[in-house]
């Protein structure tokens, strides 16, 4: 369970820095963009950052989560774009402070009561900690996930394979070899007629984070095969994860945590069917 101050939810102190984080962003922004300004706003330590729930989520990010999804039930957010949190003309000059943000908060809870008399406030905090806004609901996020964790380690390798050939990779084969610096297989990407390049990736069927000495591993295993390398987990990233796989002077390795394979499988169309919602 998230840690709360006197039966409150902890992601009710994102309203106000997620809302001045969009602000500075110009008005709008992707959530994970968001989120990592309002970590740099407010000098987030890696502790708070790597947190992971249950199901190998982000703690912290599922959180700034649920302080969009209040912020659009209160109307200082627009719901009309998916996949891009926006200030509405109410909050475009809207501040919060904790005490305001609790207000709304005990407010929308209030009405969830009165729509779930069974359940108590205590429940019903409990139950939004642990579970997702309607934002990440809405992909069926976690319950892919979950499918994709209980695969075997090759299972998982081909479902790689099958969404990389999927988003215009060609010739992709999964090497399954062992000790082999984590290399699982290999593919083609061809940018236009004069100019395609190899591409190693890895394939980490996690429930937690990915960590940078594997990435450093994995870098050193492509030296003298390939420029570019993919990363692509179940799990998550650490910050220093991240800082390690962009570092300057070294083969980029891209990373595709959870979050962002369900986008891709959603983009596809790949075990995932579109729906709409009125």
């Amino acid at each position: 369970m998230a840690k709360k101050r006197n039966n409150q939810a902890e992601f009710v102190k994102w309203f106000g820095p997620l809302l001045d984080a969009l602000r500075q962003l110009g008005g709008s922004a992707k959530p994970r963009e968001a989120a990592e300004k309002i970590a740099v706003n407010l000098g987030l330590d890696d502790d708070k950052l790597n947190e992971i729930l249950s199901l190998g989520q982000s703690r912290y990010y599922n959180q700034v989560a649920w302080a969009r999804q209040y912020l659009a039930w209160e109307g200082l957010l627009d719901t009309s774009q998916h996949g891009i949190w926006a200030l509405s003309s109410k909050g475009e000059n809207v501040s919060l402070n904790y005490e305001q943000a609790h207000a709304i908060f005990l407010k929308w809870v209030d009405i969830h009561q009165k729509a779930k008399k069974d359940k108590t406030e205590k429940e019903i905090i409990e139950e939004i900690e642990e579970s997702e806004p309607d934002d990440l609901q809405a992909i069926n996020k976690t319950d892919l996930l979950q499918v994709l964790q209980r695969l075997k380690p090759e299972g998982f390798e081909k479902i790689c394979q099958r969404l990389l050939r999927e988003s215009g990779f060609e010739k992709v084969i999964v090497t399954g070899q062992s000790h082999d610096g984590g290399i699982d297989g290999y593919g083609t990407l061809e940018m236009n007629p004069f100019v395609s390049f190899k591409v190693l990736f890895q394939c980490k069927r996690y429930r937690g984070t990915v960590s940078r000495a594997q990435v450093g591993d994995f870098r050193n295993a492509m030296i003298g095969r390939a420029e570019k390398g993919i990363i692509m987990t179940t799990g998550t990233f650490s910050s220093d994860t991240i800082k390690e796989a962009n570092r300057d002077g070294a083969p980029q390795v891209e990373l595709v945590d959870g979050e962002k394979l369900v986008e891709m499988f959603k983009r596809v169309e790949l075990g995932l069917k579109p729906k709409t919602v009125l």
